[in-house]
Parts: C-alpha cells; structure tokens; sequence
C-alpha cells in the first residue's frame, strides 16, 4: 500500500478529490513546488453540461517534474482525481500528463489543461 497515493472525495455538490500533498504541505516538505490550474470555466464539457463551477489544481516538484498532488473541486472530481492518482502510482511527471492526449470535449481535458499549465502551455486557460 502506497500511503502518500490515496485519493479520498467529499460527495457534495461540487464535488472535491484530492491526493497526494497539497501546494503548502509540499513546501513545508522542501520542495520547489510548480503548480498547474485549470477552472471548469474554460472547459467545453463543463460549458456544455452547465456545471462550470471549480477547477483542477496539480502540485509538482519544479525541478524533478515529479506529481506530487492535486486538488479538484468540480463536476465529477471524484473519478477525475483517479487519474491523477494513477500518474502518481506510476510515478509519471507532470510532461507525461501534459502529453497525453485527452478526448475533446470532456472533463478529463481539465487534467491535461492543469497539467500543461505546469508549463504555461494550457489550451484553453492563460493567466
């Protein structure tokens, strides 16, 4: 059992996933911290679906790439954090899951889009 990779969700409405470390909890840990964000308002699915409330966060190690957590408030967040969850067990970087293409339009989009924010490269999101 892999302890630092246990994804937990609160039923609410938005739903909220979270694994790993959150952006202060990986500081305090020493890491470099880069993370990666991408509201639900940007997203064609959730446009479509009228559920554009939240957004997706993906903490990282600046210098490794390394996924060290997210968090996500939002439509479906419970089964969109698994993903994230997976790339964590697998011990993917953040360029893996940047690169990996997504279905347009759906939610999952909004994991690729935080995770190429990681490097100011996000489709439909600019600060």
């Amino acid at each position: 059992m892999d302890y630092r990779v246990i994804p937990w969700a609160v039923f609410t409405s938005p739903e909220i996933g979270t694994v790993g470390l959150n952006e202060e909890q990986a500081k305090a840990k020493g890491h470099d911290v880069c993370s990666g964000f991408f509201p639900f308002s940007n997203s064609g699915k959730a446009f479509i679906t009228g559920e554009t409330e939240g957004f997706i966060k993906i903490v990282t190690d600046k210098d490794s790439g390394e996924i060290l957590g997210a968090q996500a408030v939002g439509p479906r967040c419970s089964d969109l954090i698994h993903e994230v969850a997976v790339a964590m067990k697998g011990e993917m970087v953040i360029d893996n899951l940047a690169e990996t293409v997504h279905s347009h339009p759906t939610l999952s989009e909004a994991v690729m889009e935080a995770a190429e924010d990681c490097f100011g490269m996000a489709t439909h999101y600019s600060k």
